[in-house]
């Protein structure tokens, strides 16, 4: 065994176990930092995706092959889904980043769906690129419309119940006010026979 083969099979050992080696760059992780928590965790995604491509694209197996392509479809879209999140949190301040780093980290954000897109699942069409916001913007944006629009909607809706409700329990209470004062009379006028 040579030297270089030493080396590659080291190299992708490390890589294998990276993810559980606690190193510089996951020092600086606060515990409060939910966005560097949730970036690692789709980072770690993402390159287990990318080792088990390579392990499909090696495979002679094709049954296998499939079986492996459809479970990194599936982590592909577990990952696009994180996405959204991880851009509301990359706006958020956090004590001792600076502006600069804020700025870093919606770029990281911005790029993610390409390198998720990138990964290879054996689909017959190649990914297309995204460009950041892209073409999915409208349909993004017109989606959160919506939403606004239909929680517009609902609150309005909840208001008019809220009144309904209040003018048919007073009116009820009245109702319910007469029939006890006829019970009492009635009872009353029984008694005083």
């Amino acid at each position: 065994m040579s030297v270089i083969d030493l080396l590659t099979r080291v190299d992708a050992i490390c890589k294998k176990y990276d993810k559980y080696d606690f190193t510089a760059k996951d020092s600086n992780i606060s515990g409060d930092d939910a966005f560097a928590r949730l970036y690692t965790s789709v980072e770690s995604d993402i390159e287990s995706a990318l080792q088990k491509a390579e392990t499909a694209s090696n495979e002679k197996n094709r049954a296998l092959a499939v079986a492996i392509n459809a479970e990194i479809r599936r982590t592909k879209a577990k990952l696009l889904e994180e996405v959204p999140k991880l851009q509301r949190l990359a706006v958020k301040k956090v004590k001792g980043l600076s502006t600069e780093e804020l700025a870093a980290r919606n770029d990281l954000v911005l790029a993610l769906p390409d390198r998720i897109q990138a990964i290879p699942d054996g689909s017959a069409t190649p990914p297309k690129p995204s460009g950041g916001w892209g073409t999915s913007a409208p349909l993004y944006f017109y989606y959160y419309l919506q939403v606004d629009k239909a929680t517009s909607d609902l609150k309005n809706t909840n208001v008019r119940l809220k009144d309904t409700v209040n003018q048919l329990r007073s009116s009820r209470n009245f109702c319910i006010d007469i029939i006890l004062l006829c019970v009492i009379l009635g009872i009353a006028a029984y008694l005083y026979k």
